[in-house]
């Protein structure tokens, strides 16, 4: 279990980076994202990277994922996320600061978890279905496919393949000479 301090600009960025870490960090909230104030999340950092800030936040936020820290820190380098996150160590004394005023603090409005409540179970009305993922144009939505510049080399219609098309186009180039 992990201790994750987000602290960013806005609560909408605090939102972007808790999608981000759900979806391709792949990490499980076990807690809701709390409100912690700006200044105090401002400080943890500074104590634990031992170097001032370069910015002060203005919304700040923190939870727990049920995965280890290791982990946790190895997922979140992989992704970039619109805000400031930081992994908060229970080496650290911030961790037991940060763990007592979390029960206090109101839960962050916005946050709905993108995840079904059961990883066994495959939400059937999720936009994120095979079914919908893939359609029949190769997973590309239909503006790709009907805008496509009519030519007697790229008819829908016509069976040829490209090596043939290309032969044809070379021998009608090479005629018109």
């Amino acid at each position: 279990m992990a201790l994750i301090l987000i602290r960013g600009e806005n609560n909408s960025k605090l939102l972007n980076a808790i999608a981000d870490i759900e979806r391709h960090a792949k990490l499980k909230l076990i807690s809701k994202p709390k409100v912690i104030s700006a200044a105090i999340a401002d400080d943890i950092v500074e104590k634990i990277l031992k170097v001032p800030l370069r910015s002060q936040s203005k919304a700040a936020t923190s939870f727990f994922v049920k995965e280890d820290i290791t982990l946790s820190i190895m997922q979140i380098k992989t992704i970039h996320p619109p805000a400031h996150v930081i992994v908060v160590s229970d080496e650290y004394e911030e961790y037991e600061h940060l763990d007592a005023i979390l029960d206090e603090c109101p839960d962050l409005e916005g946050y709905q978890s993108k995840k079904p409540a059961n990883n066994n179970q495959q939400n059937s009305n999720s936009s994120y279905s095979n079914v919908n993922k893939h359609n029949s144009n190769g997973g590309h939505s239909n503006r790709y496919n009907n805008n496509k510049p009519k030519s007697k080399y790229n008819n829908d219609n016509d069976s040829l393949s490209y090596p043939t098309q290309l032969r044809d186009y070379r021998k009608d180039y090479l005629s018109a000479d």
